[in-house]
């Protein structure tokens, strides 16, 4: 995503700013397990793939911009985005990569900040998995990040979505590697043992993130 700069939402008595924590990490490291924990304490989640997803639905304007951008190839016949062909594009075109990129991550970003301003939780999540590599680290007040093994990411996505090694390898060479992550991060999550491990690292930091947020 485009960095659009810091934002300055409205603060009152009755409703201020939540405590923002981005989550973050590689390609099947984990986030969406972690990001379903923190939803089931009750805190509020948004999902940025989730979000790009939406966007490229048939009949949105974003779509529509794809299309004309990388031509009908990037439909399949019933309109929707035919994901194999894109992906195949951008991740061996940089260029390509950030067209994309200059399409969806501007809209994503004004989506996410608008979210933001409307929680009354005490804190909120924010998945963007490519948080570090997009400069959106100015959206949040911690970066979380869920680190994995790389040999680990490789099996899981095989195991996940059927991709080949070499289209995984592609995709996790336009990534942050594992050390810039853990450079920038505020809280990890270690992810390279059980559920059950995973659940209980990430109950012990809802705690700390709803302590804190009072100072927020």
């Amino acid at each position: 995503m485009e960095n659009a700069g810091s934002t300055t939402y409205p603060r009152c008595e009755s409703h201020k700013r939540p405590l923002v924590v981005g989550l973050t990490g590689g390609i099947g490291s984990g986030k969406s397990t972690v990001s379903a924990v923190f939803a089931s304490l009750g805190i509020p989640v948004i999902d940025a793939d989730l979000l790009a997803h939406q966007l490229v639905e048939p009949g949105q304007p974003a779509l529509n911009e794809i299309r004309d951008t990388f031509g009908q190839r990037c439909l399949t016949p019933d309109g929707h985005l035919n994901r194999a062909f894109v992906r195949q594009r951008v991740f061996s075109n940089n260029d390509e990569k950030q067209k994309l990129e200059s399409i969806l991550h501007p809209i994503i970003r004004s989506m996410i900040e608008a979210w933001i301003a409307a929680q009354e939780s005490p804190y909120c999540i924010v998945v963007i998995p490519l948080l570090l590599e997009t400069g959106q680290t100015d959206l949040v007040d911690r970066v979380l990040v869920v680190d994995t093994p790389e040999t680990e990411q490789l099996k899981r996505v095989a195991g996940r979505d059927g991709l080949s090694h070499n289209v995984i390898q592609a995709i996790m060479d336009t990534q942050a590697d594992r050390e810039s992550r853990l450079a920038v991060a505020d809280d990890i999550i270690e992810n390279s043992s059980d559920i059950a491990s995973l659940e209980s690292q990430a109950r012990a930091l809802h705690s700390y993130y709803l302590e804190i947020s009072n100072d927020n």
